[in-house]
């Protein structure tokens, strides 16, 4: 009798525990079919920026050892060659052609040209999934009183700079929580674009601390940022965190600037000397090279909290760059950093240097460690692909451009994307598509049509990267459709116009 209870009781504990088991398994699949999302975005980093990506002389360890966790993606491209149009590339997955924001356009007196009520946003769609979505770092996207602002738009929770324009300082008198402005009391504040004092000695590095300020605004969103971790870790969470480094003005506290001054780079002075570009830095190599090991370090942050809330295992992490770096050269010295490497082009150029970006991304059990892909990609393909590695592809927008890489980042096998298309307003007007190794790119599109001859450039990317030989005349037949494409894939703006095609 004692021992058919005890084995009665010994079967009981066993279902139950079975039981238990299961029902802990479906809780851990449920929360692998939501798990959450960080995408970090650079602003202004270029291709070669990276140790990952062949940088010799910055450090960015925590990015490194990112890339080492994950898939590197060596083609990937922007939304575009400035800030706000790139953005809303990856906000609305709509390429340049379709996009509302085509270039950048200040509306006085603070914010960028807004995305309407009308267009849904990567936010918008994951809200809808049940995600709970905060912006920290730049929007550009719309003023505090546009339609384009970050509470209209998907976001919970937003803090930062509203403004690219108000962003040129990393020591402001004000950034925005949600829709009030958070004062930084401390700060003088340092303007964005000032010279030296005219009695100075730029030989002085004195002369240059009225550019230094106490409250240094990107730690204010990093913290913010983990706060929105540590808040939401018990629910899926859509992190979006669009850093301000390493755009200029050159600012970073002093104690960042200490290893690279170590090296001996016989650095000299970015003075602003003929009123053209940022604030002055007595030591500009080592400030550029300094703001981007700061980046680093915020990247560091957020990356340490996932594992220490034990969250990392169910988060899929990107990070990625606006677009490539400055052409500023007396300010960012890419050719000692060879920030784009061997690639042409800056910002603000639709060749490879101003809109292939480092790219990467981890979900650990997903994509591979280690891993690179040399797809071709797209800020528009951030949308469709996110949803499709949570199990809501169904939930797409139809009116979008972008398709999933999702296949690509699983490790499968993926079909040649159709096309690639970037057009760009700035910069004297532009236009590039690419289909497989193939590109064309054309320029001066602003001018009025009869006025300009139009000319087709059309390189072989695989056979030559630094786009030097424009093979167009060998290659009749494929500029040919490559144009056709083109003129397929613009609709024209009246606010951004290309008038040579309009």
């Amino acid at each position: 009798m004692n021992c058919r209870f005890s084995v009665s009781h010994l079967l009981g504990y066993l279902v139950l525990m079975f039981i238990s088991t299961n029902s802990l398994s479906m809780v851990e699949a449920a929360k692998q079919t939501k798990p959450n999302i960080v995408f970090i975005l650079a602003d202004d980093l270029g291709y070669r920026e990276l140790g990952s990506f062949g940088q010799q002389l910055i450090r960015t360890p925590n990015l490194d050892k990112l890339a080492s966790q994950g898939m590197r993606l060596t083609q990937h491209y922007c939304g575009n060659a400035v800030c706000a149009p790139s953005r809303c590339v990856l906000m609305t997955a709509k390429h340049p052609g379709y996009a509302i924001v085509r270039s950048n356009k200040g509306t006085p007196p603070e914010g960028q040209w807004p995305i309407p009520d009308s267009e849904i946003t990567l936010a918008e769609v994951l809200q809808q999934q049940g995600y709970v979505s905060g912006a920290f770092g730049k929007w550009g996207l719309g003023g505090p009183e546009s339609s384009g602002r970050p509470l209209k738009q998907g976001f919970n929770r937003f803090f930062g700079y509203n403004c690219q324009s108000h962003a040129h300082s990393y020591y402001p008198s004000y950034l925005w929580s949600d829709e009030k402005h958070v004062e930084l009391k401390n700060n003088p504040p340092v303007p964005g674009h000032a010279s030296l004092a005219k009695d100075a000695d730029p030989a002085d590095p004195k002369s240059y601390n009225q550019f230094k300020g106490q409250d240094y605004a990107p730690d204010r969103i990093n913290a913010q940022a983990l706060e929105f971790i540590r808040q939401h870790k018990n629910e899926p969470f859509f992190l979006y965190y669009p850093t301000v480094i390493p755009h200029v003005a050159l600012h970073v506290p002093d104690e960042e600037l200490k290893p690279y001054l170590q090296l001996g780079w016989n650095d000299p002075p970015f003075t602003r000397s003929k009123g053209y570009g940022y604030t002055p830095h007595f030591t500009p190599r080592a400030a550029y090279a300094a703001m981007i090991t700061r980046m680093d370090r915020y990247v560091g942050n957020i990356l340490n909290l996932l594992d220490e809330l034990e969250l990392a295992d169910n988060t899929i992490v990107v990070f990625s760059s606006d677009n490539g770096t400055t052409h500023l050269e007396q300010e960012v010295d890419y050719l000692f950093f060879k920030s784009v490497g061997e690639l042409r082009g800056l910002k603000g150029s639709l060749y490879e240097g101003g809109v292939r970006v480092p790219t990467l991304v981890r979900w650990p059990g997903h994509v591979q460690k280690g891993s690179s892909s040399d797809y071709i990609s797209g800020f528009e393909d951030w949308m469709p692909t996110l949803l499709d590695l949570i199990g809501k592809a169904d939930a797409v927008p139809k009116n979008i451009d972008g398709i999933s890489i999702a296949p690509t980042l699983l490790g499968r096998k993926q079909t040649e994307r159709p096309f690639l298309y970037r057009e760009f307003t700035g910069y004297g007007g532009q236009q590039t598509i690419r289909v497989g190794d193939w590109k064309a790119v054309r320029q001066n599109l602003r001018k009025v049509r009869g006025k300009v001859k139009i000319n087709t450039e059309l390189y072989n990317i695989a056979e030559d990267i630094s786009e030097k030989n424009n093979v167009a005349d060998k290659h009749p037949e494929i500029v040919a459709r490559l144009e056709k494409l083109m003129k397929q894939q613009h609709i024209p703006s009246d606010v951004f116009p290309l008038k040579a095609i309009d």
